[in-house]
């Protein structure tokens, strides 16, 4: 069954027991898909790498108004729970990605490899790893920690 259908399964099941996060969530999606296919680069199939494309953008966009949220204390506590009802309920579709723990081994491995000292040279790596790694690991993550590592 593809992300499409599970979704339009899932919504069915939503507005037949009244669940207004699911709905939300399911509605989100299929609007954030219509815009991605509307844009005027869009070339290929609405398949399941569309899909999980959308909603791992969707989820990053989530997770930073989350912190957000969390930062506002009690006036963010139910928009705060909202987003990470949504962040949980869409992350089954989306590749596991790697730690903290694991994505510092990975930078540090490709620092060796690739024999990087200067850092100047922080984003020969970032895109070596984001290259082979891109659904693996947290960009932003992946970013920091190659600065860190470098001395950037």
């Amino acid at each position: 069954m593809t992300i499409k259908d599970e979704l339009r399964v899932e919504l069915t099941d939503a507005l037949k027991t009244s669940d207004r996060n699911r709905k939300d969530v399911i509605r989100a999606i299929e609007t954030e898909v219509s815009r991605a296919k509307a844009e005027p680069s869009f070339e290929g199939d609405i398949d399941d790498t569309l899909y999980r494309t959308v909603i791992g953008s969707y989820v990053k966009k989530m997770t930073k108004a989350l912190h957000e949220y969390t930062e506002m204390g009690d006036r963010g506590e139910e928009m705060a729970g909202k987003l990470g009802f949504e962040i949980d309920y869409l992350s089954r579709w989306l590749p596991n990605q790697l730690d903290e723990a694991a994505t510092k081994d990975l930078v540090f491995q490709t620092i060796t490899e690739l024999s990087v000292e200067d850092p100047k040279q922080a984003g020969k790596v970032v895109g070596h790893i984001m290259k082979d790694h891109k659904d693996e690991v947290d960009g932003a993550l992946v970013n920091k920690l190659v600065r860190e590592a470098l001395g950037a």
